[in-house]
């Protein structure tokens, strides 16, 4: 377990940095919630009992070497036991976690799977913070996979662990295995009902053999004790009286801050600088030039000036004063207005077809009606409530980094590149993550700490406060959606056209690239499960002049809010309920695979056989939360119910918005009604949190979310112009039901956002007859929606 002192450090002394003593003392988060404490990255839940039985002596058994682990290759990486669990004597088990804590209940989540196969006492188990090494696999906490990419193996680590203590006990009983049990962190024997303890085991069970995977027998789901049960999280209780340590947490002896101004623009360039009033504000040491970005993006930092202090306030207010002339870059003409044009009328001409079925152009032709619709969803920034933050601390020789990090790994590798020194002489430590969203997958700030470390040859701090983190993030691509359909004489759907036009994300990674991606396109485009006889889904180019980045739920955001959108729009078309149109639109329970059509499809990196696009599945969630929200039932005048469904990250989720709507545009929300269907749950209570804060955060962003740029610079800065939804504002009523499944886990962190967007749109249509677009809804700048001056035909 790592164990740092982290307590209340006084600010440094004179003799320490050669300059005069800070007027502020750094108090941590920590110290002022409940006084100081210890950095420990690990949970205990209950103390252990001061007696320790002693352990069996395993130098007293003749064992032959145990030979190497047989578990390495198993389905998701090495499943072999002592990477994962540590027992010790007094029967503590700890458990790695080598996935980023980011509110998502990762920890308990890990620690519930490995507990329940290892059958561990829950009261004895400490969580750990595995830091980034290639030993752990991939540990890239993204695409709601940590379950679904881990669940297998680490069910072997512990059931390999657990027979390991029970041939240890039988070893030492002289009794075969079969006559022995684990339970509880115990194994007893049929024949006399002795126990022993797993810490009295614990020495003799690591001598021995690992199983190999074909002779370990997992848990059947009814003899799981933690999987699927409603164990509290590990976390909340330690952030509710602050303890644990997030990335602004970190203290280092001897530490220094920093904050950096950087240009507005992607690949702006710095000019002139002039330093002398920052230098003399008090407590600033120094000032450091970074390099200028070059294209392509990557994870490398924007360049600028760095402003290193006593402290982070002194820092910034030493950035303040700093007088610095931008060079404009590749980026200086970018209007977020003028390009949304642009893609517009890119959306309206044929593209790339991406996935076709029947003969889309001939059946339009033929209908006896069409409908045709465009949408716009504008660029958003992540807004996780902890702005990003690290710490680094550099030797001279070897690096070591805290940081509020999603990829540990990645961010280990991009360090060596950038510092060019072999990454074994790096060390990345992640803290836990105040959210994140996508944004701290990108660990250009922990390259400005690493950079600033070594220059000035201590430990630095760099904090990014709310404006570093919305003016130079790393942005939702922007979109245009063209959809069109054609109509039968009785309202059904016989072609459906759908064209998407966005920056790729892969922007970011070759500049030169325009085209989106077969992974962007399978997020709600070319993987739509709808039976229309005639289908067809294409793209457009769009070059990328931001950052263009991972937000949670990607490029469905988008995509399901023109889908099924327009979804609501052809069954008032057809004089339809929109419930029972989707479902129409759906079709029969079905299997789809979109290749079979032209698409080259990933399905998140899962096999279609294991993970299969099951519309009967999508059915019932739809069936499920119409249910909850007593669907058809009479309203007052101004409301109005929204429905919307969509499969993202394996899992399949309805939602039902129910909206309130004044004639001058003010709205409420009175209830959502959401139901999932995530496969295997491994924690009910937290997957039914994330589906709400899933909804809210998609929500928000429906309402408010607008990133805009003028000259190639973002125009907000903070909430008032980047608002987020108000406590006040969220839905007065929330139930989320889970569906009860034996199908393999699915995501569960981003699932719920897509499908917020288009029910309230769906929900606002159905209270005012006003069909609204164009995301968002009001903007930062204004409290009622922004209706057309007509409702809609």
């Amino acid at each position: 377990m790592l164990i740092r002192d982290l307590g209340i450090i006084p600010a440094p002394k004179a003799a320490e940095t050669g300059d005069q003593p800070s007027p502020y003392v750094n108090l941590s988060r920590r110290a002022f919630v409940g006084g100081a404490g210890l950095f420990v990255l690990g949970v205990a839940l209950v103390g252990c009992s001061t007696y320790v039985e002693p352990a069996i002596d395993a130098d007293a058994f003749d064992l032959p070497d145990a030979g190497p682990s047989p578990l390495t290759g198993v389905k998701g990486g090495d499943a072999t036991p002592a990477l994962w669990i540590a027992i010790d004597k007094d029967g503590a088990v700890r458990i790695t976690c080598h996935r980023s804590e980011m509110g998502q209940q990762v920890w308990t989540s890990m620690a519930q799977i490995v507990a329940d196969e290892l059958e561990a006492d829950w009261d004895k188990v400490t969580i750990v913070q595995a830091e980034g090494h290639e030993r752990y696999g991939d540990q890239n906490t993204d695409g709601s996979r940590s379950v679904r990419f881990n669940f297998h193996r680490l069910r072997v680590a512990g059931a390999a662990m657990r027979q390991m203590l029970v041939a240890a006990a039988a070893l030492y009983w002289k009794l075969p295995e079969d006559q022995c049990t684990a339970k509880g962190g115990l194994v007893s024997n049929t024949q006399n009902d002795e126990s022993l303890s797993y810490g009295n085991l614990a020495e003799l069970a690591g001598r021995l053999a690992i199983p190999a995977e074909a002779d370990i027998t997992l848990k059947t789901p009814k003899e799981w004790r933690y999987i699927n049960a409603e164990i509290p999280s590990l976390t909340v209780p330690r952030i509710v009286k602050g303890e644990g340590t997030f990335g602004i947490d970190v203290m280092r002896p001897g530490m220094v801050y920093a904050v950096v101004a950087r240009p507005p623009q992607l690949f702006g360039r710095t000019g002139s600088v002039d330093d002398t009033k920052t230098l003399a504000v008090a407590g600033v040491l120094t000032t450091i030039r970074l390099p200028d970005a070059r294209p392509p993006a990557l994870f490398q930092p924007l360049g600028g000036v760095a402003v290193v202090a006593r402290d982070t306030w002194a820092a910034i207010e030493g950035r303040r004063a700093l007088e610095i002339a931008w060079a404009d870059g590749p980026n200086a003409g970018y209007d977020s207005e003028t390009y949304a044009k642009q893609m517009q009328a890119t959306s309206r001409r044929s593209g790339k077809v991406r996935r076709s079925r029947g003969n889309v152009g001939a059946a339009l032709a033929a209908a006896d009606k069409r409908v045709v619709a465009e949408y716009y969803a504008p660029h958003l920034n992540q807004s996780p409530m902890e702005p990003p933050s690290a710490t680094a601390e550099w030797d001279g020789e070897r690096l070591e980094c805290w940081a509020c990090v999603q990829d540990p790994q990645s961010t280990r590798d991009t360090l060596a590149e950038a510092l060019g020194i072999d990454k074994e002489l790096i060390k990345v430590t992640p803290t836990w993550l105040g959210g994140a969203f996508g944004r701290k997958s990108k660990p250009d700030f922990v390259i400005e700490a690493a950079l600033i470390a070594r220059e000035v040859g201590k430990p630095v701090k760099v904090t990014w406060t709310r404006e570093d983190d919305i003016r130079h993030g790393y942005y939702h691509s922007v979109s245009a959606q063209y959809c069109e359909a054609g109509l039968d004489k009785d309202g059904t759907c016989t072609a459906w056209l759908h064209r998407t036009v966005f920056p790729p994300i892969s922007s970011t990674f070759d500049d030169s690239v325009a085209e989106p991606s077969d992974g962007e396109l399978g997020m709600g485009a070319s993987d739509v499960p709808f039976a229309t006889p005639n289908l067809r889904v294409e793209s457009g180019d769009a070059k990328g002049h931001l950052r263009i980045g991972w937000l949670r739920s990607v490029a469905n955001i988008y995509h399901a809010f023109a889908v099924q959108s327009f979804a609501a729009e052809l069954a008032h078309a057809a004089g339809r309920d929109q419930k029972d149109y989707l479902l129409e639109l759906i079709g029969p329970p079905r299997m789809i695979d979109p290749e079979t059509e032209g698409a080259k499809y990933g399905n998140y990196g899962a096999e279609l056989t294991e993970y299969p696009i099951d519309t009967s599945r999508l059915r019932r969630v739809a069936e499920k939360a119409a249910e909850m929200a007593d669907w058809g039932r009479r309203l007052p005048d101004g409301r109005g119910l929204g429905i919307a469904v969509h499969r993202s990250f394996l899992s399949y989720i309805a939602t039902v918005v129910e909206v309130a709507v004044g004639k001058d545009g003010a709205i409420s929300i009175p209830g959502v009604w959401l139901a999932v269907d995530a496969g295997t749950v491994i924690n009910p209570r937290h997957v039914r949190a994330q589906m709400e804060g899933g909804t809210i955060y998609g929500l928000s962003n429906a309402l408010y979310g607008a990133i805009t740029a003028k000259n190639g610079a973002v125009v907000q800065d903070n909430f008032p112009s980047w608002r987020l939804m108000r406590m006040e504002e969220a839905p007065r009523e929330f139930e989320v039901a889970i569906i009860p499944s034996d199908a393999p886990p699915g995501g569960v962190g981003e699932p719920a956002t897509p499908p917020a967007a288009p029910a309230l749109a769906n929900a606002i249509f159905a209270a005012s007859g006003h069909r609204l677009r164009t995301l968002p809804f009001i903007g930062p700048d204004g409290s009622k929606l922004k209706l057309p001056s007509q409702k809609t035909v």
